[in-house]
């Protein structure tokens, strides 16, 4: 007899051969020569449940361009697997031929002519549109959000995230979760939330002072849908107060708690649920890990890692769906849900191509109206870049590069420091490089560039720090975004090694002298999670090179070394 796991993993293959999941569709429509909204938007309906899921929208309310990683690498058990996987390996391995819609979509292949040809991506009109059309065909459809919304744009920071809650309110979610909104500080959350029409979830976030669940967010919601109890329930970002400032959300701690996700999903199994979704920000790793540690979990929307997967991962008898970042996709997962559990489930990471789907007139116009009031500040033109400006991927992108470069000329330092941030869309080369532009790559609540000394036995101890947050073998001790940024300094990173004997070979750009761990240096950065950090804000520290060069070039940068991949 096939066991159910033999089953979904059935599905799963046969998503791959009859292109359910999308897989193999992009590329037919590209050898006609033509993209229309009709095309994007076909799907065999299935089952009795559908799910929409968004993630990571980091506040990108109108299209952009987001180039996807060039290296993004897995250790450990994720070696070499999904979503670890990039450029021609990913091509191959999800049988996508290249400079094909898709490939544009999902890769860094090609990207700027793919991007010219193909356009901009995104835009939460757009994705309005796709919603809306879930709905027709499936009324009772559940809309998720994944988290980071309320975040990351100009207007965003202008209005304490309220541009993101209003527009995200006329899409009439279901429900979301929480990562970056928690640095609007937990008053203005606890503000927004209060007035949310959904419930705001997370069973991971505590009362830090009785450490017990807090009663300001909800465990999880019971729905009913197509005649069955599904059951989601909440999962923020665990490492909340090691990525960002713990300062600003004092009175919450929060972590993965296997147990008491293991206890709530025992909970609405009891309570009658026959389909139980964990909306997670917990990063695809975490997730997976979290898959295998936790029974009974039916489905795992992730977040976080921004990862972007056509078909969905199977652990055990869980699925998890990888829906991207910044609106360039929406997930709708159909499920065949019956006699009090999943039987198969149908799926498509529908891409939105700004230029293909029409705009819905009424999210269309909250946009504006969002807009408006900063529209001037936003067209604002800082400069020129004759570089294409990218920050996703595991080192350095040019964004940050960018930032690098103003950090040690602005600030007069020997090394600068950039976080690995996965937020921030792309810029092509000849394209002007506007207030808003900038403001998409370093708008936060917490901006100030610092000037300090630092010994090479310090700067040694925080990139071993931050390699050990992305590259520790077990998920649940990577705790942060992508590698650290550097400037004015390079160095060998063998991955496979332990904490702490991960890096060698640090050296001094501007000399070529090795870093000396006795030896004091002037590094400049941004982003401290320490309170009371002082200095200009980045986006000044930025704008004023921007418009020093009039016309900015980023070399490619070849002084970091990586073994062990």
């Amino acid at each position: 007899m096939i066991s159910r796991r033999d089953f979904l993993q059935a599905t799963v293959a046969a998503s791959a051969i009859y292109g359910a999941s999308g897989v193999g569709n992009w590329a037919k429509l590209a050898a006609q020569q033509a993209l229309t909204q009709d095309d994007l938007l076909k799907f065999d309906t299935f089952g009795n449940v559908t799910l929409i899921h968004v993630t990571d929208i980091h506040a990108q309310m109108v299209p952009i361009y987001f180039r996807e990683p060039e290296i993004n690498l897995g250790v450990g058990e994720a070696k070499g697997k999904p979503p670890h996987v990039t450029g021609e390996d990913f091509l191959r391995m999800f049988n996508i031929k290249p400079g094909t819609p898709e490939a544009y979509a999902l890769t860094y292949l090609d990207f700027v002519a793919l991007a010219k040809a193909y356009g901009r991506m995104g835009g939460l009109d757009r994705v309005a549109t796709v919603v809306n059309a879930i709905r027709a065909d499936r009324p009772d459809a559940l809309l998720l959000d994944g988290g980071d919304t309320w975040h990351g744009s100009y207007t965003c920071l202008k209005t304490n995230g309220q541009d993101m809650v209003n527009v995200m309110n006329a899409l009439k979610p279901d429900a979301m979760t929480f990562h970056w909104e928690f640095t609007l500080g937990s008053e203005r959350v606890r503000e927004i939330v209060e007035g949310l029409p959904f419930p705001a979830m997370g069973q991971n976030i505590f009362d830090k002072e009785w450490n017990e669940p807090s009663e300001d967010f909800a465990d999880y919601e019971i729905f009913e849908r197509g005649g069955a109890k599904i059951a989601v329930i909440g999962q923020a970002f665990p490492y909340m107060p090691i990525a960002n400032p713990g300062w600003m959300f004092p009175e919450y701690s929060f972590g993965i708690h296997d147990e008491r996700m293991q206890e709530i999903v025992d909970e609405v199994r009891a309570e009658g649920a026959d389909l139980v979704v964990v909306l997670s920000h917990n990063g695809f790793d975490v997730d997976r890990k979290m898959a295998s540690q936790v029974k009974g979990i039916d489905v795992i929307l992730t977040g976080h890692t921004h990862d972007a997967l056509p078909e969905p991962v199977l652990v055990g008898e869980t699925i998890l769906i990888a829906s991207g970042s910044n609106g360039k996709f929406v997930s709708r997962v159909d499920l065949d849900v019956r006699d009090g559990r999943m039987m198969g489930f149908r799926h498509k990471l529908i891409p939105i191509f700004s230029d293909v789907i029409e705009p819905d007139k009424d999210v269309a116009a909250a946009i504006e109206a969002e807009r408006a009031p900063y529209k001037d500040e936003l067209a604002e033109v800082l400069g020129e870049t004759d570089s294409l400006l990218y920050r996703r991927g595991n080192f350095n992108g040019t964004w940050d590069d960018l930032i690098c470069n103003a950090l040690i000329e602005e600030r007069e330092a020997d090394i600068a420091l950039s976080p690995g941030f996965r937020w921030g869309p792309s810029l092509l080369p000849g394209q002007k490089i506007t207030r808003e532009d900038l403001f998409n790559a370093t708008s936060m609540t917490y901006p100030n560039a610092y000037r300090s000394e630092m010994t090479g036995e310090t700067l040694k101890v925080i990139l071993e720090d931050v390699a050990d947050n992305l590259f520790n073998p077990d998920p649940y001790y990577q705790q942060g975004g992508d590698m650290v940024r550097v400037g004015g300094m390079g160095y060998r990173i063998d991955i496979t090694k332990p904490q702490g004997e991960r890096l060698s070979d640090l050296t001094l750009l501007k000399t070529g002298e090795p870093i000396a761990p006795e030896k004091t240096y002037v590094v400049a950065g941004w982003a401290s999670v320490r309170e009371g950090t002082e200095g200009p804000a980045i986006w000044d520290v930025v704008e004023n090179y921007i418009k020093r060069k009039g016309t900015v070039h980023v070399d490619p940068n070849q002084s970091v070394k990586v073994v062990g991949a």
